[in-house]
This record gives structure tokens, C-alpha cells and sequence, in this order.
């Protein structure tokens, strides 16, 4: 059972409900010791992998959904706990699922995107960069959007060449 006691923060007057702190969290995968943003990308990968996600209408529905849960929840523990929480990890799964998106649902295409997003997403190239300046969670939900789409160009790049079309 993962650790969900709350740490010193800058609000401590208002716990944030079990429900915002369960899905910010990444279903408590945030609270990983190692590498809190490499778990809830993994648990959007895992997520992924429920047949019928890959379908372009549930996985937009899915990404636009959680996007708009996301950045209410983040907000919330960003009251909390500060900016950006390393136990967040709710844009990770957004980050992941964008990286994927329109892309063929294959163990190889899902390698590179997993790799690919977690880079861009430790990197945080413009406008990423920029993006995690927002406040009220787009911040922390935006950039991770962006990090998704580089990696999905990434991989379409990736795999584009590996097709011997060049």
C-alpha cells in the first residue's frame, strides 16, 4: 500500500478529498520512491492496453476527459503541495495516451513512445517549457501534452524509416 500520509506543504488547512488525490496520482503510482513520472506513464501505457482504447474515438475521448479532470485535480494539489507535484503523474497518462495516438498499436510502436515521451518529457523542449508555466494545473498538464506530441512525431519518424520508404 503506498504511502498517501501527507507531506509538509504550503496548505496544509485542505486535505485534498481521496478521489482528487487518487486520480492526480495516477491511481497512487505517484507515490513511487524511483521515478514517480516513469510509473503513471507506465499506467497510461497500461491503460492503453485495454482492448478498444486504441480506437481514435476512445482514446480522444479518453485524453480530452482526463486532460479536463487533470487540470482540476492538479490545481487541487497544487494548493496542496505546492507546483507540480513529483506525486502527480495524471499528465503523464495524457502524455502517454497523445504519444500514441493514430499510431498502430504495436509492441515496437508503443517502446518508442513510452522512451520517446519520457524524454521529451524530462527534456521539456519549447514549448513545453513554456506550457509548465501556466497556473491552476494546465501548467502541469499542458506540458506533458506537448512532450506527447513531440514523442508521437518521434515515433512516426521512427517508424517511417524503419518501413524502408525512404
Amino acid at each position: 500500500m503506498p504511502d498517501i500520509s501527507v507531506p509538509h506543504s504550503p496548505n496544509r488547512d485542505a486535505p485534498v478529498p481521496f478521489v482528487i488525490r487518487f486520480l492526480a496520482t495516477g491511481f497512487f503510482s505517484g507515490y513511487s520512491p524511483i521515478t514517480p513520472g516513469t510509473a503513471g506513464s507506465l499506467v497510461g501505457l497500461a491503460l492503453y492496453a485495454i482492448p478498444g482504447m486504441e480506437t481514435p474515438v476512445a482514446l480522444s475521448l479518453s485524453i480530452v476527459i482526463t486532460l479536463l479532470i487533470g487540470v482540476a485535480a492538479s490545481g487541487r494539489m497544487e494548493k496542496q503541495f505546492g507546483d507540480d507535484p513529483t506525486i502527480v503523474v495524471i499528465d503523464e497518462i495524457v502524455g502517454m495516451w497523445v504519444s500514441l495516438f493514430f499510431l498502430p498499436r504495436t509492441w515496437l510502436t508503443a517502446s518508442l513512445a513510452f522512451f520517446t515521451f519520457r524524454m521529451y518529457d524530462i527534456i521539456k523542449p519549447q514549448p513545453a517549457r513554456l506550457a509548465e508555466r501556466l497556473r491552476n494545473g494546465w501548467g502541469v498538464m499542458l506540458d506533458d501534452v506537448v512532450a506527447g506530441a513531440y514523442a508521437n512525431v518521434t515515433v512516426r519518424l521512427v517508424l517511417f524509416c524503419l518501413s524502408g520508404k525512404l
